[in-house]
Order: C-alpha cells, then sequence, then structure tokens
C-alpha cells in the first residue's frame, strides 16, 4: 500500500542531537484521517485511498459535502448499486485528498494514523505556498533592478526592455513579468523524517515545507532515490 497521510502545518522549530548538532525541522500534525473511498482498477480504472482530515461543522457543509460521507436517507439511493452507498459514516471534512497507490488492507470507514509512516526514511510534502500578492519583477523574479543614477530617473524597479525587435515582433509565452506571487500548489521532495510521535499525531521532517502555519498539507512516502 502506498503510504501517506493528510495534515497541517504547525511550525518551525529546532532539535539538538546527542553530540550537539542543530537541526532545523517543521512539526506537521499528521492524522489522524477517516478513509473515505477506495479506488480500485475494476471500478475506477485506478488505484488510490481518498482520506479527509479535521471534521467540518454540519452547518457549514453542503449536502453533497454531508452525503459523501454518511448516508442522508435519499429517496433514488435504493436504486443505486448497493456498493456505492457504502459511507465512511462519519462527520463531513474540511479537507479531503487522494494518496494514489494499492489500497490492501484498506476499507472504507477506517482509519488512518502517522504510524502508517513508522519506517519510512523519507517524504514528499504538497502544500499551498504563501500568497504575496501582485509582486514585481525584483521580488518575484530575483531581477536587478535599474541602476541608481545615469539617466534612470524614477523606474529603479522596472523590470527594463520586454522587446524582442522587429522579429518576431511579438514576446514569447512565459517571459519573465510581473504577476501573482505565490499561492500555488508546490511539492517538497525527499524531505527526511526525524521523528514520528504516535501518540500525538505528530510527524516532525527536516527543513521547510510549503504554505503557512496552519495550512493543509499531503504527506506521502517519497518515491526519489
Amino acid at each position: 500500500m502506498a503510504k501517506g497521510i493528510l495534515g497541517r502545518k504547525v511550525g518551525m522549530t529546532q532539535l539538538y542531537s546527542e553530540n550537539g548538532d542543530l537541526t532545523p525541522v517543521t512539526i506537521i500534525e499528521a492524522g489522524p484521517c477517516d478513509v473515505l473511498q477506495v479506488k480500485t482498477l475494476d471500478k475506477d480504472g485506478y488505484e488510490a485511498v481518498q482520506l479527509g482530515y479535521l471534521d467540518k461543522p454540519r452547518r457549514l457543509a453542503s449536502k453533497s459535502e454531508r452525503g459523501h460521507v454518511a448516508s442522508i436517507g435519499s429517496k433514488r439511493a435504493g436504486a443505486r448499486d448497493g456498493d456505492l452507498l457504502k459511507k465512511a459514516e462519519c462527520e463531513p471534512k474540511r479537507f479531503i485528498r487522494e494518496i494514489r497507490g494499492a489500497a490492501e488492507g484498506t476499507e472504507v470507514g477506517g482509519t488512518l494514523a502517522v504510524d502508517c509512516l513508522d519506517g519510512v526514511v523519507a517524504v514528499d510534502v504538497t502544500g499551498d505556498s504563501k500568497g504575496r500578492g501582485f509582486a514585481g519583477v525584483m521580488k518575484r523574479h530575483n531581477f536587478s533592478g535599474q541602476r541608481a543614477t545615469h539617466g534612470v530617473k524614477k523606474c529603479h524597479r522596472h523590470a527594463g526592455g520586454t522587446g524582442m525587435s522587429a522579429s518576431p515582433s511579438r514576446l514569447f509565452k512565459g517571459k519573465k513579468m510581473a504577476g501573482q506571487y505565490g499561492a500555488e500548489k508546490v511539492t517538497t521532495r525527499n524531505v527526511k523524517v526525524v521523528q514520528v510521535d504516535t501518540e500525538n499525531n505528530v510527524l516532525v521532517v527536516k527543513g521547510a515545507i510549503p504554505g503557512p502555519n496552519g495550512s493543509f498539507v499531503v504527506v506521502k512516502e517519497t518515491n526519489k532515490v
């Protein structure tokens, strides 16, 4: 089975080893997660486990969100296949994602805790990076900007010329310019696992991971060798 879990970033701190070496680490509150669906090759064309993390109040959940995790007594429910009616019978979830891979030993309605990562050496962590709004080229792309003197007047942080001459008389797509910076899906790969605390549902990894404190993340065993 593919090893993975959902959680949220708590923050960063540092740990000292017995010989005095300092290691910067990130604390992740990982799980427990409810198994909402199990995807199979025969039925869905691929194998995956759909997990849900952190309960969502029913008053904030739509009817489709409530019906996804528990039976809500639809009149048309009896006409469908019995396998489709199997629900996790839990509360609606704030964060739902799929972990690709074989789903052996996993059943709908089960619970996945951080101990599923016991023995894992390194993980891939996926999250949404911090949003920085509309940013200029110096902040977004690390441009050096214009010179401070000699003819440069009130445009020291501008991008400068972007023209492509008479041929091709246009800009190519992907040109580095000012624009939306951050707030995009980012994966940090091959992050070393420092500690797995099964009692407190805490995963400690080395270094930084994407997103602000409190943001949701997906942690999966890395396939990078």
